[in-house]
C-alpha cells in the first residue's frame, strides 16, 4: 500500500492548503466528524474570507487522526514536547516507574507513544513467560462427572439426567486484570500510529492474550483503584499504562473494510490532571486536593463539578478553589470568573483561583460580590521547566493567605 499523505497541525494555529491539495470529500469527512461533532479541529471551507483555501485549525487537540487509509493528520503541542510528555507521566501517574526515565527526551509525540507501546508490550510478554495472573472464579456447569459441589436438588427433580449440575471453582487467567490487556493491545494495534518495528510485537503480545481471556471492551477508569498484591503487584505498572492508552484512543472511522483509530490528546483535560497530580505530591503536608469535586444543584439529577478543591487537613476547611483554564485568552473571560466566584461561595470560601497556562496580560487580584471572594488569576507555566514553574505557582497561590 502506498504511503499515506500526512498534514501536520499546530493546536490553536490555522493552517491553510489550496484546494487541489486535499480531496473535498476527505475534507467534508473531517468537518463531519471532528468539527461538526467533535469540535476538535475547525474546518473552514474555500472561501474568500479564507482565500479561497482549506483551513483548519486545532481546537486544543494534539495526536494523531487517520481520515482514510490514505490520508491522515498529525497535531503537535504548542507546549514543548519535553514538558507535554512531563504532563503525561504526572497526569497518569508514570513518574513512579523507572523504567520511563528517558521518555521525556523523545522528539516527537510518535516516538514517545511507540516507546510506551513497547514498554507495555514487553512487559505483557515478560508476565506471559512467566505465566499470567490468575484467580478462581465460581462457575455453575452441567458436567458428566462430580466436579466440586454437586447440586442435590437438580439430581432428585431429575434422576434420569445423566448430567450433573455442579458449582466449582475455577483456577483461570480470564480475568479483568488480563482483559484489560488484551483490549488495551486490540485498541492499539487500530490505531494506526504504531511503528513498522513495534506492531509486529503488539500483535504477538495480543495473540498471545487473546487465546487466555475472552476479549471486551474496557474504559480507562477500570484501571484506577484496583487491588494489588504480592501475586500481581506487577500490573500496576501495566493498568497504569493502559488507562493512558485507553483514555487517549478514540472512537473509529470506517471506509469499507478499513476501520483505524484516531490517538487524541485533550490538552484542557490533560493540564487539569496535571496539575492536580503535580499538587497531590508538592503541596504542604497541612493540605490536601481534591479533583473534581461533586457540586449538586438541584437534587442529583443537575449538578456540576469543581475542578481542584483544597481543604486543610485538619480542620477540613475549604481554603481554595481552583479552576484550570487552558486558555490563550489575554483576560479571564466573564463566564469564567462568575463560574470559579460562585463556586467558591457555594464551598464557603474565600479564594477563587483561575490557574492559566501561560502569563496573562491582565492579571486579576481582587474581592469580588458580598461574600468577600478574593478573585486571582494565577500562572503554572507549561513553556518552561515545569518543577520550577509548579514552585512558582505554588508559591503564589499559599502566600498572604491566613
Amino acid at each position: 500500500m502506498k504511503s499515506p499523505q500526512i498534514i501536520e497541525l499546530i493546536e490553536y494555529k490555522s493552517r491553510q492548503f489550496p484546494p487541489d491539495k486535499i480531496d473535498y470529500d476527505i475534507s467534508t469527512k473531517l468537518w463531519q466528524e471532528y468539527d461538526e461533532k467533535g469540535k476538535k479541529i475547525k474546518v473552514e471551507f474555500p472561501t474568500p474570507k479564507t482565500n479561497n483555501k482549506w483551513q483548519f485549525t486545532s481546537q486544543g487537540w494534539v495526536g494523531y487522526i487517520p481520515i482514510t487509509p490514505y490520508f491522515h493528520i498529525i497535531i503537535k503541542p504548542k507546549v514543548p514536547l519535553r514538558n507535554l510528555f512531563g504532563m503525561l507521566e504526572y497526569a497518569y501517574n508514570l513518574r513512579s516507574f523507572r523504567f520511563l526515565d528517558g521518555l521525556v527526551n523523545c522528539e516527537s509525540l510518535q516516538e514517545f507513544y511507540n516507546c510506551l507501546v513497547n514498554i507495555l508490550v514487553q512487559k505483557i510478554l515478560d508476565r506471559g513467560r512467566k505465566g499470567f495472573y490468575r484467580a478462581y472464579l465460581p462457575k455453575t456447569e452441567n458436567l458428566t462427572y462430580i466436579r466440586g459441589r454437586l447440586n442435590i436438588q437438580q439430581v432428585m427433580q431429575k434422576p434420569w439426567d445423566f448430567r450433573l449440575k455442579c458449582d466449582y471453582q475455577e483456577h483461570t487467567p480470564n480475568i479483568s486484570d488480563n482483559q484489560i490487556l488484551a483490549w488495551t493491545l486490540f485498541m492499539i494495534g487500530r490505531s494506526g500510529f504504531c511503528s513498522e518495528n513495534v506492531a509486529p510485537t503488539v500483535a504477538k503480545a495480543f495473540h498471545l492474550l487473546q487465546g487466555l481471556v475472552n476479549l471486551q471492551p474496557f474504559k480507562s477508569s477500570d484501571c484506577v483503584d484496583r487491588k494489588y498484591h504480592r501475586l500481581n503487584e506487577d500490573y500496576q505498572s501495566l493498568h497504569a499504562l493502559c488507562r493512558f492508552f485507553l483514555d487517549n484512543i478514540g472512537a473509529s472511522h470506517q471506509q469499507g473494510n478499513y476501520s483505524m483509530l484516531p490517538f487524541l490528546i485533550d490538552m484542557a483535560k490533560l493540564y487539569e490532571k496535571f496539575v492536580a497530580e503535580w499538587l497531590k505530591i508538592n503541596l504542604p503536608s497541612n493540605l490536601r486536593v481534591q479533583e473534581q469535586e461533586k457540586v449538586d444543584i438541584i437534587d442529583d439529577e443537575i449538578y456540576c463539578r469543581i475542578d481542584l478543591v483544597i481543604y486543610e487537613v485538619k480542620t477540613r476547611k475549604v481554603v481554595y478553589i481552583l479552576d484550570t483554564k487552558y486558555k490563550l485568552d489575554a483576560r479571564p473571560s466573564p463566564d469564567d470568573i462568575h463560574q470559579v466566584v460562585a463556586y467558591a461561595t457555594y464551598k464557603k470560601c474565600h479564594e477563587a483561583i483561575l490557574v492559566y497556562p501561560h502569563k496573562s496580560t491582565n492579571s486579576i487580584n481582587q474581592l469580588v460580590g458580598e461574600s468577600q471572594v478574593r478573585l486571582r488569576s494565577l500562572t503554572f507555566a507549561l513553556d518552561s521547566n515545569l518543577e520550577k514553574a509548579g514552585q512558582s505557582f505554588l508559591e503564589e497561590l499559599i502566600k498572604d493567605v491566613d
